[in-house]
């Protein structure tokens, strides 16, 4: 598997883009939503799958966007080719507050495993697949980290974090405890697993999620502040009813100020 070679900048800080610098008759796949702008020149396409499997015909397609319903993503991802001539260059933009981040699959040994929502495009030939942890209890009680995607491959590609990202490189035998929704991603050696917090004071009134991953070294672990489902549930527990009330955070007068306000 040899994917195209990709050069590329990324922009900006909080609200961070990638452009990628595309040679003639190379292509960037990218997850559908996350285009931003691209140059004349460039050809947008809609693919089955991620578009790596070369071999194994309709069923090898099948197969590997049958991969990519397990994860949550839809069955198409969308190819970016320059067909013309010179070089032209293509954006894409992070989903919500963050970091990008490029991982070289060739300095992580080919492969890389992330969050089923971290990734945001890579080189045509790097491979978006399943990754399934082999424990039950991962399976069961995992949540967001019990499914994960694995990007292989020899190319480049680009995985988002939300919030502040920390990089976190783990030594041989040496554990990490992380929220389940923190993972980014982490290199091909590392141990993953779910533990229990335990404690039935911690299970009931704790605020935190049952579970917990312990990620074993050797090996490098990109941890983000902010996963979007914490974000979402933060959106969902202020936003005003469907009558139009709301908790008035910050306010002393609540609805009423609003009220007098106008809303």
């Amino acid at each position: 598997m040899n994917a195209h070679e990709i050069d590329y900048v990324i922009y900006g800080e909080e609200m961070q883009f990638v452009e990628i610098e595309l040679d003639p008759q190379e292509t960037v796949i990218a997850e559908a939503g996350s285009f931003m702008m691209m140059e004349d020149g460039i050809k947008m396409e809609t693919i089955f799958g991620d578009g790596s499997a070369s071999t194994g015909g309709m069923f090898g397609k099948l197969m590997n966007a049958g991969k990519r319903m397990l994860t949550g993503e839809g069955l198409f991802m969308t190819s970016y080719t320059n067909y013309g001539h010179g070089k032209k260059k293509a954006s894409f933009a992070s989903p919500y507050p963050g970091k990008i981040v490029p991982i070289d699959l060739n300095e992580v040994q080919g492969k890389f495993i992330c969050q089923k929502d971290a990734f945001l495009c890579a080189a045509k030939g790097v491979s978006v697949g399943i990754e399934f942890n082999r424990k039950l209890g991962t399976g069961l009680f995992g949540g967001e980290g019990f499914i994960m995607q694995k990007l292989e491959g020899d190319g480049m590609a680009f995985i988002h974090a939300g919030g502040t990202l920390h990089r976190k490189v783990l030594q041989a035998g040496e554990v990490l405890k992380v929220d389940t929704g923190c993972i980014v991603g982490f290199t091909k050696d590392v141990r993953y697993d779910i533990e229990f917090i335990g404690g039935i004071k911690n299970t009931l009134f704790g605020g935190e999620g049952v579970f917990f991953a312990t990620l074993q070294g050797p090996g490098v672990v990109y941890v983000q502040s902010l996963p979007f489902s914490r974000l979402a549930d933060r959106i969902i527990a202020h936003a005003p009813s469907a009558g139009g009330s709301s908790k008035g955070e910050g306010s002393v007068l609540g609805g009423l100020g609003r009220l007098i306000d106008g809303n």
